[in-house]
């Protein structure tokens, strides 16, 4: 299995590149995948002058379909894998695909679960049957690499699956505190769902890997993203729950969300259970130098989503209907990043320093020389010292026009108030026609290092578009890209402008 040097900073030259998640790429199964559509999609970047492909976690989906409430910090979105070079792997029956008729213009999440799970399954009966081959080798191989951190997950699929997907605190007393003896038994009595397990994750990565190198091989770079919680639900917090805040029954005693902010007047209750950092400093934060060290194979650079929180994070007490009740809670960000420096290098990471952001945030993020973000969306309420904008940049940013949190552009411009668009456009030298391409224009004509622009904003698409709305529990992460809409037209316009820029 292919696994690629990163490259140690954005810094080192001005680069462009493009947000996309691969569940948004077009396609025949219901949800994107990581087969020819995502190697179009690199081939439209390559052709546009792009380097950077920018995605969002790749783990599986928790509630809502987040990518961002994961049941492992670990492992791949089976959802993902293109069935088609199951068939290529002699795996799968190509007759077996034609049976799936799906929507074009969003994703159907259930559709793909249920269409895609009685492929995997076929697929790994039939990898059972077969003799000895090289692929067989290659999973033996991914297996004996991957233990440290595939073993848990597979059983805590597994154990998942049989017990009606409940989360780990109803099951069993003695697996959901695992009990050695009760892990041994069923570990045995699931060997062969664990294996499954097991063969999915193979599928996975081996499909993206071979999609990463493809990119290289066309000089793109990926930018992974890392949700700096986990979900209650995973098998991160039922593996080690002595780094997680949790009472004697094993549930938190205070979770996680930002307060009241421009997304949402009464915070974010995100849900997460919070680290117990006392315990991660004993032992020299090992689980985020194994999780860095993982991620560091799978990407070039890494987003750290919710950067602040590595300086202090909000604390809410479980239970509490909203994020307004809560404090600010010191986290021990300085050491962990050392710890991490110390072990793997230079971290080629992009700090996510939106919202509150207050001087000893900025101070971390500077200390260890990790660029930080900016959203032309954020810049034109009326404070010409605003850090958003491109007349206040400083080189070691990444900007980007708006993120998958926020509307489109046009979304965003239809929606402004008549002092905040005029401003827009003063600012823009703009006359509103193509407000998407005057937004472009000035995140790629900035000093800023490195501009990201999401692909929503180059085919000048309105809200209906918008990937996710903060603080909503349903409709998100569904928008898709449509087939042929990424043009030779568009990828020589987006050049053109990015070659002005200095960009290629």
């Amino acid at each position: 299995m292919y696994y690629g040097s990163h490259v140690t900073s954005l810094q080192s030259r001005r680069s462009s590149g493009v947000l996309l998640h691969p569940t948004s790429l077009p396609g025949p199964f219901a949800v994107g995948d990581l087969g020819q559509e995502a190697r179009a999609f690199i081939d439209f970047l390559a052709a546009a002058g792009q380097t950077l492909w920018q995605v969002l976690p790749l783990g599986p989906i928790g509630l809502g379909n987040s990518p961002y409430q994961s049941c492992s910090a670990f492992a791949g979105n089976t959802l993902l894998i293109d069935p088609r070079q199951l068939v290529v792997d002699g795996l799968l029956d190509a007759n077996h695909l034609r049976s799936q008729d799906s929507p074009e213009d969003y994703v159907d999440y259930e559709a793909a679960a249920t269409f895609k799970a009685r492929l995997l399954d076929e697929a790994y009966e039939n990898f059972k049957q077969q003799p000895a081959r090289p692929i067989r080798d290659q999973f033996e191989s991914f297996c004996k690499q991957a233990s440290w951190r595939l073993d848990d997950y597979a059983l805590y699929q597994s154990l998942k699956n049989v017990n009606g997907d409940g989360d780990w605190s109803t099951w069993d007393k003695d697996i959901a505190f695992r009990e050695p003896r009760a892990l041994a038994d069923a570990a045995k009595e699931l060997h062969d769902h664990i294996e499954a397990q097991k063969f999915f994750q193979f599928l996975f990565f081996r499909q993206w890997q071979s999609l990463r190198e493809y990119a290289l091989q066309r000089a793109v770079r990926i930018i992974g993203d890392l949700p700096i919680f986990v979900a209650y639900d995973s098998a991160d917090v039922w593996t080690h729950r002595e780094y997680f805040q949790l009472d004697e029954t094993g549930k938190p005693t205070a979770v996680a969300g930002v307060p009241p902010d421009y997304f949402s007047e009464t915070g974010q209750l995100w849900g997460n259970p919070l680290y117990d950092w006392r315990r991660m400093r004993e032992d020299g934060f090992r689980w985020w130098i194994d999780r860095l060290r993982w991620l560091l194979t799978l990407y070039d650079y890494i987003r750290v989503d919710h950067f602040r929180g590595f300086a202090a994070c909000w604390e809410i007490p479980a239970g509490a209907p909203t994020a307004v009740i809560g404090r600010w809670a010191e986290t021990p960000g300085r050491e962990m990043f050392a710890a991490l420096q110390k072990t793997l290098g230079d971290l080629p990471i992009i700090a996510e320093n939106l919202g509150i952001i207050t001087p000893d945030v900025e101070s971390l993020r500077e200390e260890f020389g990790f660029p930080g973000m900016r959203v032309l969306q954020f810049a034109f309420g009326g404070d010409e010292a605003s850090e958003h904008l491109p007349q206040n940049y400083t080189r070691d940013t990444v900007v980007y026009t708006g993120t998958h949190d926020n509307d489109t552009s046009c979304g965003w411009f239809a929606n402004l108030s008549e002092g905040e668009r005029d401003r827009c456009l003063h600012q823009l030298a703009s006359d509103g026609r193509e407000i998407n391409w005057d937004m472009i224009r000035a995140a790629l004509s900035s000093v800023a290092d490195t501009a990201i622009i999401p692909v929503q904003d180059l085919l000048g698409l309105g809200s209906e578009a918008r990937m996710n709305l903060p603080a909503s529990e349903t409709g998100n992460w569904k928008w898709r890209l449509k087939p042929e809409a990424l043009s030779d037209g568009l990828a020589g316009r987006l050049h053109n402008l990015t070659e002005l820029s200095g960009r290629t």
